[in-house]
């Protein structure tokens, strides 16, 4: 988000449309999408892009960053909706999914959970790091989620899964099989693994 003053009304549309057709185009393309049809697709000019994003890379780290935030908003949608541990393997079988489907995703992530210290801790990994220990602490104490697992561990465990699912063409019935392969192994009881 840019700093400042608060936006107008139609700068925030604009900044915000931005931001979701860079993810599609990023998605699409890969970090070299034109930036021209990204303005165009989204019905801006070039100007108002580069007001907003002055570089690519600012483009490409804002979009990134409000998947992560989304992704990261999500847990609380499912912690207010699902039971403790259906919350944590319906939001880790998203998490994949969402790191698989923006390209560059897996990689942000896998920097910001590499070691798990203050120093590899970006804003994204910070805001996934909230999210999960939401989670698994919630899991923790309804019973249905091992005490020995940690944040960090399930964050690293997605990015393995997003990994994996990869190799498989990123195929959805790949991801559910091993988010259900890998919660088999992190859950006390026998919780259904997919909805």
């Amino acid at each position: 988000m840019t700093r400042g003053r608060p936006m107008r009304a139609d700068a925030r549309r604009n900044y915000e449309r931005l931001l979701k057709v860079a993810a599609e185009a990023f998605a699409e393309h890969g970090e070299g999408a034109s930036l021209d049809d990204i303005a165009k697709r989204a019905g801006v000019g070039s100007g108002t892009l580069y007001r907003h994003f002055p570089t690519r890379q600012a483009l490409l780290e804002a979009a990134y960053l409000d998947r992560v935030e989304a992704l990261a908003a999500r847990a609380g949608e499912l912690a207010e909706e699902l039971p403790p541990g259906e919350a944590l393997v319906a939001w880790l079988g998203e998490l994949c999914v969402g790191t698989i489907q923006v390209r560059g995703m897996r990689s942000l992530l896998g920097s910001a959970v590499k070691d798990g210290s203050e120093a590899a801790v970006t804003a994204c990994g910070t805001n996934m790091n909230e999210a999960a220990a939401r989670l698994v602490g919630a899991a923790q104490r309804e019973g249905t989620l091992r005490a020995d697992v940690e944040p960090i561990d399930v964050l690293r465990l997605a990015h393995g899964v997003a990994t994996a699912s990869e190799l498989a063409n990123g195929d959805s019935g790949a991801i559910r099989r091993y988010v259900s392969l890998l919660t088999e192994g992190l859950l006390t009881q026998g919780l259904p693994a997919t909805r």
